[in-house]
């Protein structure tokens, strides 16, 4: 999954991202941070630009889109999401999230 995910990220479909509010505040706005392949190996450099909790049932077709995960609708991004949490401690639609757009800074390798 992370080197799907990278490769979203490394061609500019994917400027977002999010996590339960359980797992923790993972970053700030201004942040720069090292985002790395399957293999654990440094890949790019992204810089946090928006960082806000957000329930579940209230994120926005925008922001599905701006995960860049290949879904075209919200329902498509509820669905994949929901199995992402039920799979990783638990869904809740009125759950907390992290919701984070971020931006490519640099790549790292080729």
């Amino acid at each position: 999954m992370a080197d799907r995910l990278l490769a979203y990220v490394l061609a500019g479909a994917k400027r977002a991202t999010c996590w339960s509010v359980a797992d923790g505040q993972q970053t700030h706005v201004g942040k720069q941070m090292v985002v790395l392949n399957g293999s654990g190996k440094p890949r790019a450099i992204v810089q946090t630009l928006e960082l806000e909790q957000r329930r579940f049932c209230d994120v926005d077709l925008q922001f599905a889109i701006d995960e860049g995960e290949g879904d075209e609708t919200l329902e498509d991004w509820r669905r994949g999401h929901r199995g992402y949490f039920e799979r990783n401690g638990g869904f809740d639609p009125e759950m907390m999230l992290w919701c984070e757009r971020f931006r490519l800074i640099d790549v790292i390798g080729d």
